[in-house]
């Protein structure tokens, strides 16, 4: 059975290693993603996501409403994910001495989405996600070949793989997606 976050927060606080790698596990793409759609590179992304989960051990008394910890870490992984921005630009504007470039260089049009509304994608994109694992696993391997795999594979590959045969794809498919469709109206 899948444990809430509200229950690992809690078996964290009692310290239950295990809960403590399953809360780990289960936030780490998402953390991992907010600074790197920032910009930031690998090397500073994985130092806002240990950031992130450093604070939260230190914290982690302090979490009031246990049950939100997915807002609380969102947050602070911003949060975090802002100040390094905000060093790195301070930190090349005192080696820019030209201001006309800088100028310049703000003038350009920006077509990538705003920060919030990345940051609802990512969480949508983690919603899904989260769903996934809740589905049996023969729901699971058919929306991760359908959807996940780097090239689209034939019905006659996945049947193959599930071991049943290519006629039931699209019924087993719909009621996948039917079965996800709920969990994600929850």
């Amino acid at each position: 059975m899948k444990q809430t976050d509200q229950q690992l927060i809690l078996a964290c606080r009692r310290g239950d290693q295990a809960a403590w790698e399953q809360l780990v596990t289960r936030y780490q793409r998402l953390l991992y993603t907010i600074p790197r759609r920032a910009g930031l590179d690998e090397d500073q992304a994985a130092d806002v996501f240990q950031d992130v989960f450093t604070t939260l051990f230190e914290k982690l008394d302090e979490i009031e409403q246990p049950e939100r910890i997915h807002a609380w870490l969102v947050t602070t992984a911003r949060r975090k994910t802002w100040r390094i921005i905000l060093s790195n630009k301070e930190s090349r504007r005192r080696v820019v001495e030209d201001e006309e470039a800088d100028y310049e260089l703000a003038a350009l049009p920006d077509s990538t989405p705003l920060p919030d509304e990345l940051l609802l994608r990512l969480e949508a994109q983690h919603g899904v996600r989260m769903a996934i694992t809740e589905l049996d696993e023969r729901c699971q391997k058919l929306i991760t070949l359908l959807f996940y795999e780097e090239e689209v594979l034939s019905y006659a590959a996945i049947a193959q793989s599930l071991g049943t045969s290519e006629g039931s794809i699209g019924p087993t498919r719909a009621r996948c997606l039917q079965k996800l469709l709920r969990l994600l109206e929850k």
